[in-house]
Parts: C-alpha cells; structure tokens; sequence
C-alpha cells in the first residue's frame, strides 16, 4: 500500500502537513510520499528529524487553491500536487491520498481521474458528527447538491459497509434526514428515498428530524449534500459559539473563574468531542481508491489521524467490499 498526502493542501500547509507525515511514518513505521512543492517540503523538512527512509518526496509544480473553478483546475493544472496524487491512485487502487485541500477540486479529480466504483452513481463525502451515544456518519455532506432517490440509497449501503467494518457497528441504524418523522412526511426526494431504503438490505430505521440528531438514534444520516453541507456548518458554526460562550462567562467573575478551573478536566473531556482532529478526515465513498478529505484547517494531529484512517480503510478492503454489495444489489 502506498501512501501519498497533497503536501501543498490545507490552510496550515506545508508546515503540518510534513509534521503529521513525520508523526505518522514513525508510529506505523510505513513509507509516506509527501506531493509538493520540492524547495518548501525540504525545507520544512529540514526543520525535523525524521527515518529518511520513510519519507518521500514528489515534486510538483503548480497548486489548486479554493478560489478556483474545481473542474477546470483539474483539467488544467496537470503538475498540481492533488492532480498527481490522483494520478497515482488511479494506477494503483490499493493506495491511497489524503488531501485538506479544495474539497471541490479533489471531488471532481475523485469522479474524472479516478472514476467510481462500477455501479456507482455518485460518489459521497462524508463526516462523524458528536452525539449523546457517540457518533453519526452524515453523507452525503456536500459532494452532490441535487441527488435521485437512488443515490442516497447508495449511499445507505455504501455508509452501512464502512461503519460496520472501521467502526465495528453491527447492523448499523440507518436515518433518512427529513423534516417529520413519519412516513409521507418530506419532499418527492425523500419520500422516494422512504420507500427505496424499506426494501434495501440495510438497517433503516426511518426518518431522522435535524432536532434528533444530536441524540444519536442513527448510527448514518443519509441527506442530498445540500441539506448535509448545511447540517455541518451549521453544527461546527453552533459548536465554536458554545465555547465561546462558555469561555466568556468563565472569565466573566473571581467566581466563575475559580468554577473554570474546577470544571476544566470536564470541559477538555467535551471538547473533544467535537475536536475534528481526533477524526482526521473524511472518506470520499463510491470513488475506485482511498480517497480521505482532510479539514481545510487541519494540523498535524489531523493529518496523523486521516493517513491513519486511510490505512485502515484499505486494509478492511471497503471498496471491495461495496463493489461486491452494489453487485448483489443490482442482479
């Protein structure tokens, strides 16, 4: 298994991306290609010490920003550190790219350069979300705006396949996010998706109200990635904003002051919780090779933590796995 990371992708890039390479390299003792920029890798190399052996370098000459048109990137930029990433996955499936840079971009490279999986409609992002009972795996969270019934059934199984083989759910809860509970309740979209996910060989446990996702009643949250890009930064908006106000009214008073430090140990333990770092990333599901979106802002810990993650997503061999489902599916 090869492992490359989009040196150059990220807003802290390339300084903690080389620095979670490092980290990484060293606690599973596996070789790691770094794409970039050769003088800034090297030179923030330079900086740390490191088993030279374990560590790669792949130049590259150019690099996709977010500003940029995703598709158009791609197409043009053929010497950019993501491009070439998805290049070499492309030859080898059993590899995998960890990229915090454009999502856009590194979506349309998943679909145009590395193709999806055979019987795969539309490929799917996805993101834990903190709950009362854990977490829940939100897709599609932002790679289609405008889905059919059948993707996000798709999505149910594919989602299905990689919580019971990373995270060791048996018979993961399947939750069709919709503005009611009952049945009829929703859109043309969700009502189809209803009635498809019912004769589907997946747990479903019916429809999931935006209110009802912090208790965790579902172990996935299957949405269009409109509604699922919106659920997310509405979450990470209304997490920030809790601790900020927490951190006011703590130092608001002696007395609330010397209360802080009492409920310190319990408030590190919270906002872990919702410390996207201890996640690392986000598997692109449905395309054919590893693909893991990192945070845009993404430091070393999150970079450690996404290459990790992508080990074992291959080592569980998910995209064997959901090729073979989708099989089934479709006879």
């Amino acid at each position: 298994m090869n492992i490359y990371v989009d040196g150059m992708g990220g807003d802290n890039s390339p300084g903690e991306i080389v620095q979670g390479c490092i980290m990484a390299a060293k606690s599973f003792n596996r070789k790691i290609c770094i794409i970039g920029e050769e003088q800034k890798l090297y030179a923030e190399l330079d900086k740390q010490e490191y088993v030279k052996e374990l560590i790669e370098v792949i130049p590259s000459l150019e690099v996709i920003t977010n500003n940029e048109d995703p598709t158009i990137a791609i197409r043009r930029k053929k010497q950019s550190s993501l491009v070439i990433g998805l290049q070499r996955i492309k030859a080898d499936r059993r590899s995998i790219l960890i990229s915090a840079g454009s999502t856009g971009a590194l979506l349309a490279g998943g679909t145009l350069i590395v193709g999806r999986i055979k019987g795969i409609q539309r490929p799917a992002l996805t993101v834990m979300l903190p709950t009362k009972k854990g977490f829940s795996l939100l897709l599609d969270a932002g790679a289609n705006v405008d889905c059919k019934a059948s993707y996000l059934q798709q999505f149910a199984i594919m989602s299905s396949i990689y919580v019971e083989e990373l995270l060791g759910v048996t018979k993961p809860r399947v939750g069709l996010i919709n503005i009611g509970s009952e049945e009829k309740k929703g859109n043309e979209l969700t009502k189809e998706t209803y009635g498809l996910l019912k004769e589907t060989d997946v747990n479903f446990v019916g429809n999931i109200e935006a209110r009802d996702i912090p208790e965790g009643n579902a172990d996935i949250l299957v949405c269009d990635g409109f509604t699922g890009n919106i659920i997310l930064k509405l979450m990470e908006g209304l997490g920030l904003f809790i601790f900020d106000a927490l951190k006011k009214s703590i130092i608001s008073s002696t007395r609330a002051k010397i209360g802080g430090l009492l409920l310190k140990p319990a408030l590190k333990i919270f906002k872990k919780r919702f410390d996207y770092t201890e996640v690392g990333g986000a598997p692109l599901l449905g395309v054919n090779g590893g693909i893991i979106k990192a945070h845009g802002n993404s430091d070393r810990k999150a970079i450690y933590n996404a290459i990790k993650q992508g080990i074992e997503f291959q080592e569980k061999n998910i995209i064997d796995k959901i090729s073979n489902k989708i099989v089934k599916v479709q006879e």
